[in-house]
């Protein structure tokens, strides 16, 4: 078997778009871990791929870049603009449920949370 087919056999398309057969997983998922600069070999670890699986991903991504990134790019678009739709239908309903008390006793870990949001806001 040539190296062309075993990559086909690891990498289908399927409604999700370019994934790992057999898997849930998605070549974008696993560019998201390549971008963050994760070596391979964690990501296979992470994954729980095979040495071939692995292998086989990272030769499909080499042999097609322009295709995967385009289609990555997309993805990541994609994403945000539900994401967008989302904030912006629930908007009203996010600003009400900031505005409630915290739950009855709950409130050291409601204080907890409060000052790390307001840390996270000064980053």
């Amino acid at each position: 078997m040539n190296e062309k087919n075993t990559t086909q056999n690891i990498v289908v398309r399927t409604s999700r778009g370019l994934t790992i057969a057999g898997t849930r997983i998605t070549l974008y998922t696993i560019m998201d871990y390549l971008k963050d600069e994760w070596p391979p070999h964690l990501i296979q670890d992470w994954f729980n791929l095979t040495d071939q699986q692995i292998q086989g991903v990272l030769d499909y991504i080499e042999a097609h870049q322009e295709e995967v990134e385009a289609e990555y790019q997309q993805v990541l678009a994609d994403a945000e603009e539900i994401k967008q739709y989302w904030e912006e239908r629930n908007r009203e309903r996010f600003a009400k449920i900031a505005t409630l008390p915290p739950p009855p006793g709950k409130e050291v870990a409601w204080a907890k949370l409060q000052r790390k949001k307001a840390k996270l806001v000064q980053e």
